[in-house]
């Protein structure tokens, strides 16, 4: 068995298995970025993918997450605000009209969005379907089937809910809801009509095993994108003396999960500011899609420089 035998068998519209996985978890890291970049194209061309996030309710959240800045376990202030008003929602949304992005997720704080912000947000949500480009996608909680349907009734086309990590490592990183909670919260979505985007944080501890496993979790679960978020070490949370990961190790990361998801949109997300490089390697690595501006806690990278930069590599920013 070779990387290339496993490509040609991706490509040929096969499914690695966990022990392939495993394989080209130590194999050559340059011919599997080879590899997995030859795969990108082969399910999607030059096609190329950018969502912007906007933090409609923010502040101190009800969950543990320990990465995080806005849990419970953190020790840095954090400012609150309300969820936002349909017409400063629209105000942010026409600014990103302006760029070449396709998607533009609305993001809160907390284990979920109340029917009464849900109710006050749909308004906005019609507003921007209707006076701009941009697809909505929503990241809302651990909501139920009816509110999806509901939130797609306004108009949105996919729901963000990360995993997070392997089924076996959730525990050492939240505990005020469970894996099954999540699972759960994609199907009742699915079942809405809705797309998925669901992936997970890298570098807060977890073992090479623990990606893999996520990675066929989301596979089973057939999710539409996969972002790949980087742990940003944050003085004040419980990860905050956390080493950051290797641009070799996430090079890695993203070329396995292409690998292993084909067919899915694999996300480079938070954490890109502290590569070298941005991260635009990963864009010939089997990444195909982006988070691009600030996200909710850390730094991002310009959207002008993003959209740039994507362009010159002889992508289609769809």
């Amino acid at each position: 068995m070779t990387i290339n035998d496993l490509k040609d068998k991706v490509i040929s519209g096969g499914l690695i298995t966990i022990d392939d996985a495993l394989f080209l978890s130590e194999a050559d890291l340059d011919d599997l970025c080879k590899a997995a970049d030859e795969i990108q194209h082969t399910f999607f061309g030059n096609d190329f993918d950018i969502c912007a996030v906007v933090n409609v309710k923010g502040g101190k959240c009800s969950e543990n997450c320990v990465y995080c800045s806005q849990s419970t376990c953190a020790k840095i202030p954090v400012k609150a605000h309300a969820m936002i008003s349909p017409e400063l929602l629209l105000r942010h949304a026409r600014l990103r009209n302006l760029h070449d992005i396709r998607h533009y997720c609305l993001v809160s704080s907390g284990k979920r969005v109340s029917d009464k912000d849900i109710d006050k947000i749909c308004s906005g949500i019609k507003a921007i379907c209707r006076d701009t480009k941009l697809s909505v996608c929503t990241s809302f909680g651990l909501l139920g089937e009816e509110q999806f349907r509901k939130l797609k009734e306004a108009g949105v086309v996919r729901i963000h809910n990360n995993l997070e990590t392997s089924r076996r490592y959730f525990p050492y990183l939240c505990t005020s809801h469970t894996y099954d909670e999540k699972i759960a919260t994609i199907i009742a979505a699915k079942k809405a009509g809705l797309e998925v985007c669901s992936g997970g944080i890298f570098g807060v501890g977890e073992t090479m095993k623990d990606r893999i496993d996520m990675a066929f979790t989301l596979r089973d679960l057939d999710v539409t994108s996969v972002p790949i978020n980087l742990l940003n070490p944050i003085k004040g949370t419980p990860m905050g003396d956390f080493a950051p990961l290797t641009k070799e190790e996430i090079l890695r990361i993203t070329a396995l999960y292409r690998f292993i998801l084909p067919k899915q949109y694999i996300r480079l997300a938070a954490g890109r500011n502290y590569l070298p490089d941005s991260g635009f390697s990963c864009f010939k690595s089997g990444a195909n899609a982006t988070i691009t501006g600030n996200m909710l806690t850390v730094k991002g990278i310009s959207m002008d420089e993003d959209i740039r930069t994507i362009k010159e590599m002889g992508y289609k920013v769809i």
